[in-house]
């Protein structure tokens, strides 16, 4: 379940979703999925684009009376700048003369690999599909898979900790330092709810001004911006994935589909590549039991996995995303037609789109929990995979 396929170019007429199996019965509110969309495009730093683009979903089958069918799920995003692409984006016409080809490529971008590959002399070819506006169609079908872990009390947060080499306190350091403001999930809801209303997702004041400056200054130099951001899932189950083999994982899984999000460049789970540095009676979390909470940790180093499982801490993710490589002060290419010097392409661009990512970086993980949850619960129907989700916590509690 929750197997599913995107289409579209980023100026082309629209964006196309489809989930190809869901389970029967599950409530979808169409507001939470336009909420997703409206959450992934705000953020300090973002562009032009954002400014003409207003992204509602459109339903275009699976979905009577919110409740899914069972069937494939299809899903649509008009894109608003369609109209000023009709002649260079024309799916039904020859290309015009005025049509002129794109041909310096970006230094970070998929513009040349592509071009090369697919033995394109026309970059947009490339460029179009390779734009992070793909991004929106990902986010519609992770909202519909974050309503579906909702059932099972499985939430999904996110927040930046790094905007260009400016770093504010991570979760497990956040919590730390305030146990005490942390210990309920509606205080977590509303810590991260707040950060919906902040410029760049990041909860500390006074360093979300420090990386607002440094954002300006990069961007009056023809420069763009790009950070870090902590990835937050609480309410999951031990026993999501497997240890049998490698692609059973749930961090293969989850390493995976986050590292094909655009200018994605590294991910870590847990204490990551600190955990590295640290001797082993540090780097691990010591096993509890309660005879009401069950086996538990006092730390979480682990992230909320463990041999390729859940573990039933905090699931805690870190992914880098590079700065995005459109700039104002292009740098040097080479013309693919004439192989002579030039300055890369400038497309109409974010500055920094760290916030926005995260917001992405939530629905994919939500995909693949969501993917997890269905193939370790079963069912064709979301009662009958919630009866089995209970049944399951039942011999938990007797183990």
């Amino acid at each position: 379940m929750f197997e599913y396929l995107t289409a579209g170019e980023s100026h082309g007429p629209r964006l196309t979703a489809v989930i190809k199996n869901l389970p029967a019965g599950l409530r979808v509110e169409v507001e939470k999925i336009n909420d997703e969309l409206y959450r992934r495009q705000q953020g300090y730093g973002r562009g032009n684009r954002m400014k003409i683009e207003s992204d509602k979903i459109i339903i275009n089958s699976g979905l009577r009376h919110k409740e899914t069918l069972g069937t494939p799920l299809s899903m649509t995003i008009e894109n608003k700048d369609w109209q000023n692409w009709l002649e260079a984006m024309a799916p039904d016409k020859e290309r015009g003369a005025e049509v002129e080809a794109l041909t310096n490529p970006r230094p970070g971008h998929a513009d040349l690999p592509g071009a090369l590959k697919y033995n394109h002399r026309d970059l947009r070819n490339v460029l179009e599909r390779a734009s992070a506006r793909e991004t929106a169609a990902r986010t519609a079908v992770g909202a519909v898979a974050r309503q579906f872990l909702e059932e099972f009390g499985v939430n999904v947060y996110s927040h930046v900790v790094q905007i260009g080499n400016l770093k504010s306190e991570n979760w497990t350091d956040l919590k730390a330092k305030n146990p005490e403001s942390f210990n309920e999930q509606e205080a977590i809801n509303n810590y991260f709810e707040k950060l919906d209303q902040t410029p760049l997702r990041c909860g500390d004041s006074t360093k979300t001004e420090a990386m607002k400056n440094l954002i300006d200054s990069w961007r009056a130099n023809g420069d763009s911006v790009g950070g870090v951001f902590e990835i937050v899932v609480t309410g999951l189950p031990v026993g999501l994935g497997s240890h049998v083999h490698w692609d059973l994982k749930l961090e293969s899984k989850l390493a995976a589909q986050l590292m094909g999000i655009q200018a994605i460049k590294g991910v870590e789970i847990g204490s990551g590549f600190k955990g590295a540095g640290l001797p082993g009676s540090k780097a691990h979390d010591e096993i509890y039991y309660d005879l009401n909470k069950g086996f538990y940790r006092s730390s979480n180093q682990a992230g909320g996995i463990e041999g390729g499982m859940t573990n039933g801490e905090e699931l805690i993710i870190r992914l880098a995303m590079k700065p995005i490589p459109t700039l104002a002060k292009a740098l040097h290419s080479a013309d693919i037609i004439s192989k002579k010097e030039r300055t890369a392409a400038k497309e109409r661009s974010d500055v920094c789109a760290v916030p926005a990512a995260s917001i992405v970086g939530e629905a994919v993980t939500a995909i693949v929990l969501a993917q997890s949850t269905a193939d370790k619960f079963g069912g064709d129907s979301i009662k009958e995979i919630k009866r089995n989700y209970n049944s399951y916590l039942e011999q938990l509690k007797k183990f």
